[in-house]
């Protein structure tokens, strides 16, 4: 009964982390963590740690509303910003939405049956690639460049990304920074994104929950393999995140349409936390905020108790495929009702006031900074995308030197 209460206390958690932009959930962890000596008095360790599954599963699942929507992304979601964006002014918000829940639950069902066979090839994987972590990122992203048509594009995309990966080293490295990525991304995908929309005079179209988009068995097989194969590889390898992943996998992919990209990142959104919890009970290391809070309150996770987290998560996932969709319903119906210069307007403002409060002075130069150089792809007709040089070329540089 208790990790039943767990469960829904943490998706009510998840809930709030995945809606509000800018809000995550190692936040929330690190708050558990603060307090963990005295909850543990009361509560066995499991418990804590259920409720931390629960949130960030669920956080997975919802983080693609505010993104899709809104138009401010967390680190995980900037690659469905313009995807998301493009299907929102088409009309079909929540059905953008509902191709991230297909790609993040079918992910996470073939991640738990593939996990016997993962766990005794996990630790040869890492030491195979490991070495090779840096060339292969710095491939992918002169493979991305090149995918540019002509040379002034390529130039164009090289100088976009290399100004990103300059902007990313610059913020992970300013002392006393906190939160550097809610100021980095925020305007990189975010404001700059909702500037552009403001600037051509966009208006959103009346949003109606169809069920017109569809997706071939083989194509999603495709999608669903490539998401869980890149979503294992940040839960192995440090400093890779989501995005990172992601730009990995659509290149494995090679041409995908919207639709596809959506459902591969939902699916390495949701894979990015599920695999580190393997990585945690095989390599005994932690790959992100909310699973080191899982080290510090269990030293060992034993087999039957990493069951016992990965049923949590099914069945947290299971609720959040409806949980997702019936908010998604709603969002689609409120924001017929919105003027969308406003809610532009007013969420540039959010955002920058929260950047502010979060990050400080320093913070909200960086967010100006990265708003401006967001705006360029578009105005040069090179994709968004090598803004991701801002989290590619920090990783690359911190496995090659």
């Amino acid at each position: 009964m208790i990790l039943f209460i767990a469960i829904l206390i943490g998706i009510c958690f998840g809930i709030f982390t995945g809606l509000v932009p800018g809000v995550h959930i190692n936040l929330v962890a690190v708050g558990l963590l603060s307090v963990s000596g005295f909850l543990m008095t009361y509560f066995d360790p499991v418990v804590l740690v259920v409720f931390i599954i629960a949130m960030s599963v669920t956080h997975t699942f919802l983080d693609a509303l505010p993104a899709i929507f809104l138009g401010a992304p967390d680190a995980d979601q900037v690659l469905n910003v313009l995807p998301g964006h493009r299907l929102l002014l088409q009309g079909q918000g929540y059905e953008a939405v509902k191709l991230t829940v297909v790609g993040s639950f079918l992910c996470i069902l073939v991640t738990v049956v593939s996990i016997p066979v993962l766990i005794p090839i996990s630790i040869g994987i890492y030491s195979l690639v490991n070495p090779v972590m840096g060339w292969i990122l710095l491939f992918v992203s002169v493979f991305m460049i090149l995918q540019e048509r002509g040379i002034e594009r390529r130039i164009w995309a090289l100088a976009i990304y290399l100004i990103a990966g300059i902007l990313g080293v610059i913020t992970f490295t300013m002392p006393g920074l906190k939160h550097s990525l809610v100021a980095l991304l925020s305007g990189l995908f975010g404001i700059s994104t909702l500037i552009v929309s403001l600037y051509d005079n966009v208006n959103v179209p009346k949003q109606e929950v169809t069920e017109k988009i569809v997706l071939s068995r083989k194509e999603l097989a495709k999608i669903i393999f490539v998401g869980t194969i890149a979503g294992g590889i940040t839960g192995l390898f440090p400093g890779i995140g989501a995005a990172q992943a992601g730009i990995m996998g659509g290149q494995l992919v090679g041409k995908i349409k919207d639709y596809s990209y959506l459902v591969l990142n939902g699916g390495i959104n949701t894979v990015n936390f599920m695999f580190s919890i393997v990585t945690l009970y095989s390599l005994e290391k932690a790959r992100n905020g909310a699973v080191l809070v899982i080290m510090e309150i269990m030293d060992t996770i034993s087999y039957y108790q990493l069951w016992l987290f990965l049923f949590v998560a099914v069945l947290v996932s299971g609720i959040c495929v409806f949980l997702t969709l019936y908010i998604a319903r709603w969002f689609s119906h409120l924001i017929n009702y919105v003027n969308y210069k406003i809610l532009c307007f007013s969420i540039i403002v959010f955002v920058s006031g929260f950047v502010f409060v979060l990050s400080g002075w320093k913070g909200f130069l960086i967010m100006t900074v990265s708003t401006a150089l967001g705006i360029l792809p578009p105005y040069v007709n090179v994709r968004r995308n090598h803004c991701m040089g801002c989290l590619l070329l920090p990783v690359t540089l911190f496995f090659l030197v």
